[in-house]
């Protein structure tokens, strides 16, 4: 499968914004689907994963209660709904698959290119 995300951008602190990532492929619903982020000079960090189905979500403690994330098995894609943002949010923003729930990035198999989001203060 490939990933394509999408949707990233400036935005000022306090704002939100909502990034996908496309998935190519009809197996798309039989994986689990993960967010994480990388800010310069730091580590890939897990933000949110989803079941196959959709219905259980898991969150990071940095992003609980701010961040959303959600998924269309029917249109192949992801989605991360991010508010109240802040700028120690600002990182590249990837999708990746994996088979079963995992926060660890060695977990996930295939990884999309990313996307930038910037949040000014």
């Amino acid at each position: 499968v490939q990933l394509q995300a999408s949707g990233g951008g400036l935005v000022q602190a306090g704002g939100s914004l909502r990034i996908s990532c496309a998935a190519s492929g009809r197996t798309f619903s039989s994986y689990t689907m993960g967010w994480f982020r990388q800010a310069p000079g730091k580590e890939r960090e897990f933000v949110a994963f989803t079941s196959r189905s959709g219905l259980y979500t898991y969150y990071a403690d940095s992003v609980k209660g701010r961040f959303t994330i959600s998924r269309d098995n029917t249109k192949n894609t992801v989605y991360l709904q991010m508010n109240s943002l802040k700028p120690e949010d600002t990182a590249v923003y990837y999708c990746a698959t994996a088979t079963s729930f995992a926060t660890r990035p060695e977990s996930y198999e295939n990884w999309g290119q990313g996307t930038q989001v910037t949040v000014s203060s």
